[in-house]
């Protein structure tokens, strides 16, 4: 009959085998209760002790009588007092004996059961026992002298090599090898590696693979200790059963093992003091769990793998695993595979590799899934992972483990906030997040998310890529996906309406720092948006937030949210063409076109077309952007949006100026004419800027150079930098062509530096052009060099062809003035191609007219006279003019039609 006093079993009556499995089941409960927990489970108690569940739960239900070397393991791993263990194990030989004896003298062996207890004062008695006064003599002797003197009286076997055995198909860390292999410690100090990642990273796989090669330096010993910090169906093993588990696997007796903490810590250090030991601590749940366990003094070297961060383990050098590269996932796909034809370069192991997010985990399961059905190819995997995107954990396991399941394990150590901010991070649609759009996601406060996402980088379920900025591994995406779609659906939506209005809401924010135009956007605001007070602050959020941004449109478009779509388009627009990501810029701007009109929104139609438009011409796409100007001209006109219909007339004038049709001046007029009818004073002062552009090239300069000045006083009133950039940079233009190149070198240098200031390169590059226009013509050929050279590489990287095509002709006539005709003629052959590939006249008659003058200055005047004339005729059906100058040359050297030779 089981009797308790307080938190102690007092005397449990043990006659049988029954008996001792009763009370091996009442040492079990009190276990439990002293730590806080449920029972441990008999798979638990086999990871800890290394003996099969079955058995063991033989042994606490009577069925087998438990050796004594594994009953004195399993009474400690329970917490049982060095008198309990000794009680146990006397109890265990007595039971053993009374089998083995003849019924008769068995008889009489019954009626003399064995009594024991937990408490000190009713343990004497039994056969094989200390009398109280020895035991309690024992007690008072220090540990280490304890240690020292008897540990090992009972001749328990020392097993100091227990690592797991190495792979063969162990794959790259080689720099983390590196730093294990040469890490020195200073003098007193017991080196401390942590080797943290996410699940399935390889972290054990490097552990053990670096115990192995540094194993002869630790020649005391090199202890595996599984410490079950996620372990399926069990719980992290406490430091107090961790240290009875080190100090029996160094041959100490379990009868000698201290009951309690801090005792058993002493013991341990003890034993470790003055040996060089190798310690490898797996799957630490915290440093709580790991600390008492480190040795006290210098020698020897310990291991620790996590999932967590182990921030508060002092002096622990920390390892963060990152997946594999792509070569070494390859190469871990072949290996893992063993098939001979099978190379690391096959096309369809970088697709699976790839697919995998070259998390060795994945890699090694698919490869060797690949190795057990050889009726399986390749190819076919991969293209079964590509069709199962959102799927591709299903087909990630091997047995009965799986890569969700390892992640699961992470997920199920979160608190029900962070759990819930993991699954809605599945619904997030961007790259990368940082702490406010997380708090919209969940509807939480800044502190609150901040905190939750750190718990989750803390678990290694996010990295941190750059300071405050958090990503999900594609595969941990996947989970948390999954996990998300068990949510009632009114929360998702919520959660995706959200985070659409956060970036919609903090976009339109930033970009009135960035763009002349702010389209307006109706949108709930966020619970904390970042403080985005300048420019720069507002071009950093931008830059960050941008490929998210375009992702959220995305996202938008396909769930039946078109006005998240439409907006988020129009919002950045201006900040896109600034900065050149004019192919993002494109993609986005037909995204929202298609989700408006698969909703039937007319309305928001001309604003997509006109920044569609813009792009195109950008990209050296004239006749699409002439396209998408005339659709939206026509809604504006059916829908009475004048506004949108002034913005059409603008961009359709600027384009025509670039395919030189000249009906350019006469479109940005009406544009000027309907902004200032508008009371829209900035875009006035840019349709200005454009309109005197056109003028200029039509020979208007004296109206060229009065709009310039309007639109320069226009834009200084409003505070427009960039704007007045351009408008100094076109005045430099005016200046230039009417032979003042001081001043025009002044302007120039003015807006050169405004564009500079505000990161606008294709300002820059184009205020570089024309600042080595001003050199050349001033005769500082190496500073006019330099500064094409500039404006090319500027264009090239921009993708802004109609630039590209503008400086390679103006390279080619710096060229011919300063060295030889052929390099010259080498630059405008290569803006002959371009200007030909965008249907830019402009730039081609330019280009043509520079090679036939480079063909007069090498005496081939017929083929000067040529291209030369090839040239004209551009120039004369574009009205430009240019054609009455160059008919000038071409009658000057007799190569006109007609005139004699």
């Amino acid at each position: 009959m089981d009797r308790e006093v307080g938190d102690v079993p007092l005397a449990v009556d043990v006659g049988s085998q029954e008996d001792l499995a009763r009370a091996l089941r009442q040492l079990r409960r009190r276990h439990a209760r002293r730590h806080g927990y449920t029972e441990l489970t008999y798979r638990e108690l086999a990871a800890r002790s290394g003996y099969a569940h079955g058995v063991i739960g033989d042994y606490f239900t009577g069925k087998i009588l438990p050796s004594t070397d594994r009953l004195d393991v399993l009474v400690a791993l329970l917490g049982a007092t060095g008198e309990e263990q000794r009680a146990f194990a006397t109890v265990r030989d007595r039971i053993d004996e009374r089998r083995r004896q003849p019924a008769a003298v068995r008889t009489t062996a019954d009626s003399r059961a064995t009594s024991f207890s937990a408490s000190r004062s009713q343990s004497a008695g039994g056969v094989g026992q200390q009398e109280p006064a020895e035991a309690a003599a024992q007690d008072r002797v220090p540990v280490s002298e304890r240690s020292i003197r008897g540990a090992r009286t009972n001749g328990a076997a020392a097993a100091t090599r227990t690592l797991p055995r190495d792979i063969a198909s162990f794959t790259g860390r080689v720099a983390e090898l590196r730093q294990l292999e040469g890490a020195e410690f200073p003098d007193g100090v017991v080196g401390i590696h942590v080797i943290v990642g996410m699940a399935g990273i390889g972290k054990t796989a490097l552990a053990v693979h670096a115990g192995h090669r540094l194993a002869t330096r630790f020649p005391d010993g090199q202890i595996f200790l599984p410490l079950h910090g996620h372990t399926p169906g069990q719980r992290p093993v406490d430091p107090v059963d961790a240290l009875a588990s080190l100090l029996l696997t160094v041959g100490v007796s379990v009868s000698h093992i201290p009951p309690h903490l801090e005792p058993r810590i002493g013991m341990w250090r003890d034993y470790v003091a003055g040996k060089r030991l190798l310690l490898l601590l797996d799957d630490a749940v915290g440093h709580e769990q790991v600390r008492p366990l480190l040795p006290g003094s210098a020698g020897s070297l310990v291991l620790v793998t996590s999932r967590r961060n182990l921030t508060a383990l002092e002096d622990g050098s920390a390892i963060s695993l990152d997946t594999l590269t792509a070569g070494e996932a390859s190469g871990l796909l072949v290996q893992l595979a063993s098939r001979p034809d099978l190379s690391p370069d096959d096309p369809a192991v970088s697709d699976i590799t790839r697919l995998c997010g070259h998390l060795p985990l994945a890699v090694a399961m698919l490869g060797r899934q690949l190795h057990h059905h050889p009726a399986w190819s390749v190819a076919d995997l991969a293209t079964d992972l590509a069709r199962s995107r959102d799927h591709r954990l299903e087909l990630m396991h091997a047995e009965n483990a799986s890569v969700a399941a390892a992640f699961d394990l992470s997920y199920q150590d979160l608190s029900a906030d962070q759990q819930r901010l993991f699954r809605y991070l599945g619904l997030h649609s961007g790259n990368d997040i940082d702490a406010y759009a997380a708090a919209a996601l969940t509807g939480t406060d800044l502190a609150t998310s901040r905190r939750n996402l750190e718990a989750l980088y803390d678990q290694h379920l996010l990295s941190e890529p750059a300071h405050g900025r958090y990503h999900l591994h594609d595969l941990i995406r996947e989970h948390a996906r999954a996990l998300a779609a068990t949510d009632p659906l009114s929360e998702r939506d919520a959660a995706t309406d959200r985070i659409l209005d956060f970036y919609v809401h903090t976009a339109s924010t930033a970009i009135r720092h960035v763009a002349r135009r702010q389209p307006v956007a109706s949108v709930k605001p966020p619970t904390a948006a970042p403080d985005l007070a300048d420019r720069e602050t507002a071009v950093a959020w931008l830059s960050a937030e941008r490929l998210n941004l375009h992702a959220a449109a995305d996202q938008a478009a396909s769930c039946g949210r078109p006005g998240h779509a439409i907006a988020i388009s129009g919002v950045i627009h201006g900040y896109l063409c600034s900065y050149g990501h004019w192919d993002q810029a494109l993609a986005l701007h037909r995204t929202a076109l298609d989700a408006a009109r698969q909703a039937g929104d007319r309305c928001a139609e001309p604003s997509v077309l006109t920044d569609l438009g813009v792009v195109q011409r950008l990209t050296g796409a004239t006749s699409s952007a002439l396209s998408s100007f005339a659709a939206a001209l026509d809604l504006c006109r059916d829908l009475g949006d004048r506004p949108g219909e002034a913005d059409a007339l603008n961009e359709l004038g600027v384009t025509q100026y670039v395919t030189g049709d000249p009906a350019s001046v006469a479109s940005l007029s009406r544009a000027v004419d309907a902004y200032r009818a508008l009371g829209d004073r900035s875009s006035e002062g840019a349709a200005l800027n454009d309109l005197g552009i056109a003028q200029m090239e039509s020979g208007d300069v004296r109206a060229a150079a009065v709009g310039f000045t309007q639109a320069l006083e226009l834009h200084r009133s409003l505070g427009d930098r960039l704007w007045e950039a351009n408008a100094l940079n076109n005045i430099g233009a005016v200046q230039r062509m009417t032979g003042d190149y001081l001043a025009a070198a002044a302007s120039h240098g003015q807006a050169l530096e405004l564009y500079r200031n505000l990161g606008n390169q294709l300002g820059e590059a184009n205020a570089l052009n024309n600042m080595g226009i001003v050199q050349y013509l001033t005769g500082d050929y190496v500073s006019a060099a330099a500064s094409h050279t500039k404006a090319l590489e500027l264009y090239r990287t921009l993708g802004n062809r109609f630039g590209e095509a503008m400086v390679l002709n103006s390279m080619g006539e710096l060229e011919l003035a300063s060295a030889t005709a052929a390099r010259a003629a080498a630059y405008h052959e290569q803006a002959l191609a371009v200007a030909a590939a965008i249907a830019s006249p402009i730039e081609e008659a330019r280009a043509q007219e520079g090679i036939g003058r480079c063909h007069l200055q090498d005496g081939r005047t017929d083929e000067g006279g040529r291209w030369l004339f090839q040239a004209f005729s551009i120039y004369q059906r574009t009205r430009s003019p240019h054609a009455q100058r160059l008919a000038t040359v071409l009658h000057d050297h007799g190569l006109w039609p007609g005139d004699s030779s």
